[in-house]
């Protein structure tokens, strides 16, 4: 489309450039300034000098480049960081359901309201440089917990960041497609963070026996409601230990999901429930079936809360609900946690030798992961239950504490009576 002609009127200390344009005098400087029709708005540019020549060749470069930029459909004026930020998210929620999950949206708003802490909202978008993100890494870590944010998670956060840049640049919001982040250093897969940000077997167990005292509802003095949910969270942290359930899977399980059958161990009948997860509830997009124990904390919810369902369907409710509509909050989850892990005497920041851990509901999945490696069983089997790569569960989480380690050294041998160490 054809730029609109308007005629410019200037005074005697201004001079007119090409047709819609001037350079003119604000005290002993030259600026620049410009009609847009476009924006409907002027543009204006100290020129930095008192030489009227030297003026007129800045103002005439000026002038090029932003009608350069008008032909490439790129705008003058510009969006906030926040701004930006908005318009992305907007256009990321219409692929909910089709190329991403609530759950993935979550993450992508969670990661650009860090970027947004750090480079401050009301920043021209139109201002940002290659290298402004040069220092994030340092600057994360800089937060209220004073724990490390973790290297998978900040290179997460990085590639959404460049991601909303390309897509902001691609519509003409940004002058550049993305952001120059100093390299993380390898961190050694084989490190303790994550054996330390892991439950141990003897917690898990301590957390069970203060199940039942947590639950007791006369004892406790407790409502229906409070009950239902101490019940609710109680569970679902013991029946994610034993599952390895992501989050999101697991609050979106509903009965329906659920086959229960019998097994043996060593002679006796056991309880075994099929968990079948639902392709639009994981994380990989891919439904996936396995099986587990059940230690009966399936059957003593259903048993708790089957009054609150009146004559609903039970196979189309969700399990770890109030109502069987509404998933149990984070709030609530939270809460209860730590209550628990309270009461059991787990120390959720430092463990027994002062190291620091942020033990999380996700920690549950971590804890599952591990025993499962620990017990002998290979990579694709629990890579196959958990819906994840053999890959990931070998980088993140084959990692052996002091007490594996120590028994493996005497796998191969034999010692004789004498107590000379023999090749098996």
């Amino acid at each position: 489309m054809a730029q609109k002609k308007i005629t410019v009127h200037y005074e005697i200390e201004e001079e007119l450039i090409y047709d819609t344009a001037v350079i003119y005098k604000r005290g002993e400087i030259w600026q620049f300034r410009m009609w847009l029709s476009g924006e409907n708005k002027y543009a204006r540019k100290s020129l930095n000098t008192k030489n009227k020549l030297i003026a007129l060749e800045r103002g005439k470069e000026n002038y090029l480049e932003i009608m350069s930029n008008m032909k490439q459909g790129k705008t003058y004026f510009s969006l906030t960081t926040k701004e930006g930020v908005e318009k992305f998210l907007e256009n990321k929620a219409k692929e909910i359901g089709t190329n991403i999950k609530e759950g993935r949206y979550g993450t992508i708003k969670t990661h650009l309201m860090h970027w947004l802490e750090f480079i401050k909202k009301d920043t021209k978008l139109k201002d940002l440089h290659r290298m402004d993100c040069e220092n994030y890494y340092l600057e994360r870590n800089k937060n209220k917990k004073k724990l490390p944010v973790k290297s998978i998670t900040l290179k997460q956060e990085m590639s959404t960041v460049n991601t909303m840049m390309k897509w902001l640049y691609k519509h003409n919001f940004t002058l550049i497609d993305s952001f120059e982040f100093k390299k993380i250093k390898r961190i050694d897969k084989k490190d303790e963070t994550l054996r330390r940000n892991t439950f141990s077997t003897d917690e898990i167990e301590q957390i069970e026996k203060c199940i039942e005292d947590y639950c007791d509802k006369d004892k406790n003095k407790l409502d229906k409601k409070e009950w239902l949910t101490r019940l609710c969270v109680s569970y679902y942290i013991m029946i994610a230990s034993m599952t390895g359930l992501r989050t999101g899977e697991q609050k979106q399980l509903k009965w329906g999901d659920l086959i229960f059958s019998k097994n043996q161990i060593n002679g006796k009948e056991v309880s075994v429930v099929q968990i079948n997860v639902r392709a639009e509830t994981s994380k990989v997009g891919n439904s996936r079936t396995f099986y587990c124990l059940d230690k009966g904390y399936f059957k003593k919810w259903l048993k708790a809360i089957q009054n609150e369902y009146e004559n609903k369907q039970i196979k189309d409710l969700l399990v770890f609900s109030l109502n069987g509509t509404s998933d149990l909050t984070q709030r609530a989850t939270l809460y209860h946690f730590n209550k628990l892990l309270d009461i059991a005497g787990i120390n959720r920041e430092l463990n027994e030798a002062g190291d620091k851990r942020d033990l999380v509901p996700y920690s549950l999945r971590h804890f599952f992961i591990t025993q499962k490696i620990h017990s002998g069983m290979n990579f694709y089997e629990i890579a196959d239950i958990c819906g994840t790569s053999t890959t990931h569960i070998e980088q993140t989480y084959y990692h052996k504490d002091a007490e594996k380690q120590r028994q493996n050294v005497t796998l191969g041998y034999d010692v004789d009576e004498k107590g000379n160490v023999l090749f098996v």
